[in-house]
């Protein structure tokens, strides 16, 4: 129950009343006059619109406005990660330089969600998207004149800030056309449409450059861009709740925090392309983010209303949910970085990748269709599990492939983790936030901040922890191959002169065709360390995924067993009240 006391000025948080204490806890005043909605229209917490019943023509146009939305937050990192060779080559970047791109996004956009939820509520939906809107489209229209390095960094980063807020708008949208009454399937929905950039960009690559290289993509970026704003001026979000929470030190832990996650970012995505030992800067960037994240935390944990809440980010169910969370998108890394990396590794370009990517987008699409049409209470938990199952499988079906394997030999697998990866985020997101609100609607900035926390650094450390091993792996591989290329050996002499009469036509002098060989054959035995190297990654992918599945069952049974054997007397449900 919230109940509101007298209070000369408005505080930053509401706590739930305390059973058997008799406890008046004050809640936020609102910053304008609440509207005289009915039940079934109250917003579900300030910061969120109203839900009004809208007719089916304006609830597809909300679900269009959402699905624009979505394709437009993720579409131009995904078209820069994609295209990164051509950026490179354009801007006349080393793959370190070119690995900022990427990277600085991530850095910002993961910083952004600290304060955007808070924005939200005190601001207004309408002035949240006003801004952040416009400046999205102004950054991607600066995309066409960032012909150097600087300049193409900068239009990054701020698109990190600004990708955040429309991903944002395309869930509040999607929630729309679902209504209240479907709000999970709106939001599994909703969630899921923000995975499709990736292999979109993938698709759309190829004939984009070919209408004029890769001033097209940031063209095409901008246009999306601006229908969106269009889009949303047109169709307006329904009006919500304003409430006073911004408090002078919740920009304070923004300062220490929101360089700690940038300074962790850049490590995880820097530290495989220039090795984690070789530069000393990777050392201080990351003493210093365990610095910051320290005093950060310290001024949450002493503060009267924190904008995080360290207590309980520091139970045992929150490490819990943060540890599967994490784990989940660490071995969705098979498709993003194994399965992609190793079949670019073999020579497959964006021509030979598109039916690949293919079948990733219908694996996407399937996946969230079969969450929400299945979408309930009781298939949460199930739909998580058999995410993590499917995972598994994948992994194993990938890891006897072999220098012949090309994209349509990993259909199978691969429509299986996308499955797995649109299946999972919804359920998953509506448990934490069933979690969290168990403590009160304060803590979902706590739950918000967590949740994005996890899923980009799982993101990120996917590809580094799985690059690093298969950087080692090929190492070794290659060692081996090597030690057996014995020239004198009758087999390997006979290869060798076979590699060597492939220049014969162009080479007429034997020792330099003897040489050109022994290089050619040393190349085949590198692509080959390569494939045993990624075989290894599946495989290793295979069993954490496993381990990963073993854990959750053992607290899902664990807990089920516990509900089962345990009904609490009044008093102890008092007291877990309080506790709580």
């Amino acid at each position: 129950m919230l109940v509101r006391g007298d209070c000369r000025r408005p505080v930053s948080c509401i706590h739930l009343q305390r059973r058997g204490e008799g406890v008046m806890v004050i809640a936020p005043e609102p910053l304008e006059p609440i509207p005289r909605w009915e039940e079934h229209e109250k917003p579900s917490m300030p910061g969120s619109p109203s839900t009004p019943r809208h007719s089916w023509p304006v609830r597809f146009a909300y679900a269009g406005v959402a699905v624009l939305l979505s394709l437009t937050a993720g579409l131009g990192t995904a078209l820069v990660s994609t295209n990164l060779p051509n950026i490179q080559g354009h801007l006349g970047l080393t793959p370190v330089e070119g690995a900022w791109l990427p990277a600085i996004y991530l850095m910002v956009n993961i910083s952004a969600n600290l304060l955007l939820f808070k924005v939200r509520q005190q601001y207004g939906l309408r002035l949240f998207a006003e801004i952040g809107l416009p400046i999205y489209a102004l950054v991607t229209f600066l995309h066409l004149f960032a012909d150097s390095y600087p300049m193409a960094l900068f239009v990054r980063a701020v698109s990190g800030f600004a990708g955040a807020t429309v991903s944002t708008l395309a869930t509040m949208y999607m929630l729309q056309a679902f209504g209240k009454a479907h709000m999970g399937q709106g939001l599994v929905v909703g969630l899921g449409l923000s995975q499709i950039s990736a292999p979109l960009a993938w698709l759309l690559s190829p004939a984009l450059l070919d209408l004029g290289e890769w001033r097209t993509l940031y063209l095409f970026e901008s246009g999306l861009s601006l229908c969106c704003l269009a889009a949303v001026v047109v169709l307006k979000l329904p009006p919500g709740i304003r409430i006073k929470v911004f408090e002078g030190l919740d920009f304070l832990t923004f300062l220490l925090l929101a360089p700690a996650l940038a300074l962790f970012g850049a490590v995880l995505a820097q530290g495989r392309v220039q090795w984690w030992t070789a530069q000393p800067w990777i050392g201080y960037a990351w003493i210093g983010a365990v610095v910051l994240t320290a005093a950060a935390f310290m001024v949450e944990h002493h503060r009267t209303n924190p904008l995080i809440k360290t207590r309980w980010l520091g139970t045992k169910s929150t490490i819990r949910f943060a540890i599967g969370a994490m784990g989940i998108r660490f071995i969705l890394s098979e498709q993003t970085y194994g399965a992609t990396g190793f079949l670019r590794t073999l020579g497959m370009g964006p021509d030979q990748l598109q039916p690949f990517y293919a079948v990733i987008l219908a694996g996407i699409i399937f996946g969230i269709a079969a969450s929400a049409l299945t979408f309930n209470q009781k298939t949460v938990i199930p739909q998580i599990l058999l995410s993590i199952v499917l995972i598994a499988i994948a992994s194993f079906l990938d890891r006897d492939s072999t220098s012949l394997t090309r994209p349509h030999d990993m259909f199978v697998s691969q429509f299986l983790i996308s499955v797995a990866g649109a299946m999972f985020m919804g359920p998953l997101l509506l448990v934490g936030i069933m979690q969290a609100l168990k403590n009160g609607p304060n803590y979902i900035v706590s739950f918000v901040v967590l949740f994005s926390i996890s899923q980009s650094f799982g993101g990120l450390a996917g590809p580094a922890v799985l690059g690093t091993i298969q950087q080692f792996r090929e190492h070794e591989y290659s060692a081996l191959i090597n030690a057996d290329l014995d020239p004198t050996d009758p087999v390997v002499a006979q290869r060798l002169q076979v590699q060597g009469q492939v220049y014969g036509r162009v080479m007429t002098d034997p020792i330099l065709r003897q040489a050109q060989g022994t290089a050619q054959l040393a190349q085949i035995a590198t692509r080959e360390a390569n494939v045993r190297a990624f075989n290894d990654i599946f495989l290793l992918n295979g069993m954490l995924s496993l381990v990963l599945l073993s854990w959750s069952l053992f607290h899902v049974l664990r807990l089920a067993l516990k509900d089962k054997s345990h009904k609490p007397t009044p008093d102890e449900a008092a007291g877990f009240q309080a506790a709580s």
